[in-house]
């Protein structure tokens, strides 16, 4: 057996659906805030939640890396557990930040 196969559950790809994005979220939230620090960007003429929005999208594509990891080594199960929080996350963001960038009033 490929040892690599122990890793083909949908278990191992929902933990990784479910940190991943919180840990990319992190990370680009404290690159952003040392960017601002610095001056080298400013949020003076965007939408006032242009950058939680535009953090927390980045974050949940950050997904699609272990996504093509598991999909190169053919791990269907853990491709198939990633899917499942990613479109939990899409819900979310989509539910937050989605219908007022369409023009949806809800």
């Amino acid at each position: 057996m490929n040892p690599i196969l122990k890793y083909d559950k949908i278990l191992y790809g929902l933990l990784l659906g479910i940190v991943i994005p919180v840990i990319a979220y992190a990370i680009l939230l404290m690159i952003y805030d040392q960017l601002d620090a610095w001056d080298i960007l400013s949020g003076t003429g965007l939408a006032p939640n242009f950058r939680e929005r535009t953090i927390g999208l980045m974050a949940i594509l950050a997904n699609a890396i272990p996504m093509q990891m598991a999909n190169n080594r053919y791990l269907t199960n853990a491709m198939r557990g990633i899917i499942f929080p990613t479109l939990f996350y899409v819900c979310l963001w989509m539910c937050n930040y989605g219908f007022e960038l369409v023009g949806i009033n809800v």
